[in-house]
């Protein structure tokens, strides 16, 4: 008798315990599925989602070194990886050589410029000499031809001051002749400069283009976040742009899920959101709605009539703040599943189980 009521009584404690089991399993049930919410609310399953960002190559080349796996924490400006660099520090090397070679051609098209200037000037004194000399013969041949005239003094006489005269007139043309020369030359001799200085321009602009690409050798990380994957491997070679990592941005961190439409349609960009991940069921974070899509997700094959109209979904964004983010940075992680809980009526109260643990 003592072993048959002793039976029963485990009998009945399994059975309380099933049915406390089964309470507690329903409640949880109602609160992940968003049942049993007050009016004023609606819920929807999503996933925590972040913007990924790929880590690419600027130009093609061989990965050196990746300083960074999968799941690693980073930083933004923190190095991730280094490509080979050798080739480009062999052209940077070249472009320097080039800027040199530049340099002493700027020097010597200056020296060339002072050498014609040189020339004009002694063209210029020539010139001088030679129209004092043209002017003495003139005068001289001026006096000479009435003396001759009045045969004064014999024709020879004349016909030497004429001969005179005339070649000293060449000798002065012949000076001017020079220094349209010098002019000439000195403009080539400027334009020699010009165009020297341009190649050292052009040379260092190679060479901070150059400059450029070795400090884009380096990846670094764009923002705070989380490295996804390792796209790529020390040793192997990518083109320009070809990705060598995949990170996310744990600066914008949102949850996608989905409303019908009567739901949807009364939801206003910055409505208030609370989201309970299945990770971590007690605590609730807040969040607001950033984006609503104007096109229905899941659209059935005819929309006739108001029932079918009313099975539409529409995909809604609940955004987590940037500053909440930033103090939890480091546990904040994508791919969580949870519910998203909307208040649709701004006058309704959270319930009590939106209202407690509310992370700060």
């Amino acid at each position: 008798m003592t072993a048959g009521f002793v039976g029963r009584r485990g009998l009945i404690l399994a059975a309380i315990a099933l049915l406390a089991a089964a309470i507690i399993g329903y409640v949880a049930w109602q609160r992940l599925s968003g049942g049993g919410l007050p009016s004023g609310f609606a819920s929807g399953n999503g996933r925590i989602e972040a913007v990924a960002i790929d880590i690419s190559a600027k130009v093609a080349g061989r990965i050196g070194d990746i300083l960074v796996n999968e799941g690693d924490f980073v930083t933004a400006g923190q190095e991730l990886a280094r490509m080979d660099t050798a080739q480009l520090r062999a052209q940077l090397r070249q472009a320097e050589a080039e800027q040199r070679r530049a340099e002493i051609g700027v020097e010597t098209a200056t020296s060339f410029v002072r050498q014609r200037e040189a020339e004009k000037r002694a063209a210029e004194a020539t010139i001088g000499q030679r129209r004092a000399d043209n002017d003495a013969t003139q005068r001289q041949l001026s006096r000479s031809i009435p003396l001759a005239h009045a045969n004064t003094i014999p024709q020879s006489v004349l016909d030497n001051d004429r001969a005179a005269a005339e070649s000293t007139a060449a000798g002065l043309a012949a000076a001017e002749a020079q220094l349209a020369a010098a002019d000439a030359a000195i403009s080539a001799a400027q334009a020699s400069v010009v165009d020297a200085g341009a190649a050292v321009d052009a040379a260092a602009a190679a060479i901070e283009a150059i400059q450029v690409s070795i400090d884009d050798s380096t990846l670094r990380a764009p923002r705070d976040g989380r490295v996804q994957f390792r796209v790529a491997q020390p040793g192997e070679v990518v083109a320009a742009g070809g990705r060598v990592l995949n990170m996310v941005d744990l600066s914008d961190v949102y949850m996608t899920f989905f409303l019908p439409t009567a739901e949807a349609g009364r939801v206003a960009i910055g409505t208030e959101v609370r989201l309970v991940l299945d990770a971590a069921p007690q605590w609730v974070v807040p969040a607001s709605v950033r984006f609503v899509a104007d096109v229905a997700q899941f659209t059935p094959k005819t929309v006739e009539t108001e029932e079918e109209r009313q099975k539409l979904m529409f995909r809604v964004r609940a955004q987590v703040p940037k500053e909440l983010l930033q103090r939890y940075i480091q546990y904040v992680k994508t791919g969580l599943p949870g519910m998203a809980y909307v208040r649709l009526d701004p006058e309704a109260q959270w319930p009590e189980f939106l209202s407690t643990n509310l992370v700060q």
